[in-house]
């Protein structure tokens, strides 16, 4: 059983790292920046394995504790989780080293594309879910 919830969880991690890839790749044309100087993507791939194994671990563990409502307590955690997760984006300023003409504008466009970016484990991982969990 726990074994099907990693698999769940790496399967997702995958997915929503490729959905991401896609993303970056789409943003780049549409937009014409580049934000693979400041987020690579070996460490979005990172990411989104780690958060989504890690979903996957809190909700094995959710649904052993409390049986009954562990499906509605993880959910509701996952959520704000992937909400918070956006402070980072908001935060971020870009690294010294990269001051070059027109910064202000490029980095108006990392804010929206950074903050996308972190719903894609969340919206795969219940994408998937029924896929791994009866």
């Amino acid at each position: 059983m726990f074994k099907n919830h990693l698999l769940h969880g790496l399967t997702a991690g995958i997915l929503s790292g490729v959905a991401c890839m896609v993303f970056m790749k789409v943003y780049k044309e549409i937009a014409f920046v580049d934000f693979s100087l400041v987020v690579s993507i070996f460490n979005i791939f990172g990411a989104c394995i780690f958060g989504c194994v890690l979903a996957s671990i809190a909700y094995f563990a959710a649904k052993k504790i409390t049986p009954k409502n562990g499906e509605i307590i993880f959910n509701l955690l996952f959520t704000i989780f992937s909400f918070a997760s956006i402070i980072g984006p908001i935060m971020f300023t870009f690294p010294p080293e990269l001051d070059i003409e027109g910064i202000d504008e490029i980095t108006s466009y990392f804010q929206p594309f950074a903050m996308t970016l972190h719903f894609f484990p969340a919206l795969i991982w219940y994408t998937v879910k029924p896929l791994f969990v009866k």
